[in-house]
């Protein structure tokens, strides 16, 4: 009497059989062939149905039978559309018969007095459908990766100019902010439009960064204050029965991470938790120093050994099972009703880790919460001054001459604005023809700077560029753009060492790398 040994291999079986015996003969002969089978028997319909949807690894099935067939049990299996491996085994099939149960996708068939060949049989059929799976996987990456292409050149398309009407808002809102002061009631009415046009910043730039398209700007940054910048936004993003509470880590360590992609991952986190509260509950987010070693890193796939800083978003809500955790970052995959999630932030949080060197992971079930753990790598390096949050007022004034190249109205008018404000000495230009000639016909102090758009019409701010410095060869150059990074190097400006501001930029923004560049 044959035994199952350690070395067997696990297999579920359904066979579909009217006699016990025969299935009975089956399962020894896989167990001669190395196998450890699980199985069940099944002879009508109904059962048939029943026991497909467990998914089984391979039905072994009887051509003829009283009340059901083997033909029919394929027909099923055809329209369940699970790639189920389909083994057709019986004492009376002819060779017609044979061959067009075949076409049909029948892996094999063999005779039930001639079952010396199943183990083999079974061993290929398996080996296949695993290779069918793995091409259908490819093929779905393949579909997935055009249709990112195309968000991609649509997310482009209209980058620019909505990035100059969101510049245009966020510019003007810093100024009226700064006249009327805080005290006044209509301060917090700019302030709201300006979250809302931050959101919008977010929303563009979550495109951008999913097509992999968008220009990453990382810093070296403390992640409390990241987070404590943000603490308003985030606290109104959440409902009121929602109790939200920020635990920052002690003394944890620098990372270097663009900082509005630190605001769009905090953003995304804080939608989905209040959305799996909608009765109340308690969300809550902590930083802490973390080192993962070599026994963590074999067990999580996307770990490596080292140093971190860690962000747990933690929540009360309803949880998620398996079968949701296992497409959770998926492209496009959402549980949310229609018009109420897009489906791309989680996957955009993966892909914002993934660039400066981090993971995620998630912990939850049904009806006990979700956290998400999230690290970043330390480095020993100073802190960047640009990761900071500066006030117009805060930033110091200039007298220098600049020039200012940009074919938007509403945005050069709010660039040569807040310049002057500061106490700059501005000079206007629509596109780089202009600006050359503007150049050339000014008489007074020497232009120290000129920020320019890239891409304009007549002639774009890198050819600009490129004659100014013939002729006057200290001057400086800083390039802006609201376009992606595939149509900025197609013009060829992102090379090594050359100064961009990405649009829309803050008014603080643009005023500490003009004097940044300026100090140099």
């Amino acid at each position: 009497m044959s035994t199952i040994s350690h070395a067997s291999i696990p297999l579920n079986i359904l066979i579909v059989e009217d006699s016990q015996d025969d299935a009975d003969l089956l399962v020894a002969e896989l167990r001669r062939a190395g196998y450890a089978p699980k199985w069940k028997r099944v002879e009508t319909e109904p059962d048939f149905l029943a026991e497909l949807a467990k998914k089984p690894d391979i039905i072994l099935s009887d051509y003829s039978m009283p009340e059901f067939s083997g033909s029919r049990a394929m027909d099923l299996l055809s329209e369940s559309g699970l790639g189920i491996p389909f083994i057709l085994i019986s004492g009376t099939v002819g060779e017609d018969s044979a061959v067009e149960a075949m076409k049909m996708g029948v892996a094999d068939y063999l005779l039930k007095d001639r079952l010396a060949r199943l183990g083999q049989s079974v061993k290929r059929a398996l080996l296949e459908a695993q290779e069918r799976a793995e091409r259908k996987k490819l093929e779905a990456q393949f579909i997935e990766a055009q249709k990112m292409e195309v968000v991609g050149h649509l997310a482009g398309g209209v980058a620019h100019d909505f990035n100059n009407i969101l510049g245009v808002i966020i510019g003007y809102s810093d100024l009226a902010m700064q006249e009327i002061g805080p005290e006044s009631q209509l301060y917090k009415h700019i302030e709201e439009i300006q979250h809302a046009a931050d959101r919008a910043v977010g929303l563009t730039r979550q495109l951008l960064l999913f097509s992999r398209k968008q220009t990453v700007q990382p810093v070296v940054l403390d992640l409390n204050e990241t987070i404590g910048g943000m603490n308003k936004m985030l606290r109104r993003m959440v409902d009121e029965h929602i109790e939200f509470q920020i635990v920052p880590g002690k003394q944890i360590g620098r990372i270097k991470a663009d900082s509005g992609y630190i605001g769009q991952v905090l953003m995304n986190l804080t939608v989905n938790a209040r959305d799996a509260m909608p009765n109340g509950g308690k969300l809550t987010i902590e930083t802490a120093n973390v080192t993962l070693d070599e026994n963590y890193a074999r067990t999580h796939q996307a770990a490596r050994p080292g140093n971190y800083v860690a962000l747990f978003v933690k929540d009360t809500g309803v949880g998620m099972n398996d079968e949701v955790k296992a497409r959770l970052f998926e492209a496009f995959f959402t549980t949310k009703p229609k018009g109420k999630g897009t489906g791309l932030g989680l996957t955009t949080c993966q892909t914002i880790l993934k660039q400066c060197g981090g993971h995620i992971e998630v912990e939850s079930a049904s009806g006990r919460g979700t956290t998400f753990k999230i690290y970043f790598p330390r480095v020993d390096e100073p802190l960047d001054p640009s990761a900071k949050t500066v006030k117009l007022s805060a930033l110091p004034r200039g007298a220098e001459t600049l020039l200012v190249v940009e074919d938007e109205p509403s945005v050069r008018n709010l660039a040569c604005n807040v310049l002057e404000k500061q106490g700059y000495n501005v000079l206007r230009a629509s596109n780089g023809k202009e600006g050359l000639r503007a150049a050339n016909e000014h008489k007074g102090e020497p232009i120290s700077l000129v920020i320019t758009d890239v891409v304009m019409p007549q002639m774009s701010g890198k050819v600009m560029a490129e004659w100014l410095k013939a002729t006057y060869p200290h001057v400086k150059v800083l390039f802006t753009s609201g376009y992606t990074d595939d149509a900025m190097a197609q013009h060829g400006l992102l090379e090594q060492g050359a100064a961009f501001l990405q649009k829309p930029y803050t008014g603080a923004a643009l005023l500490g790398r003009v004097r940044e560049l300026l100090d140099k």
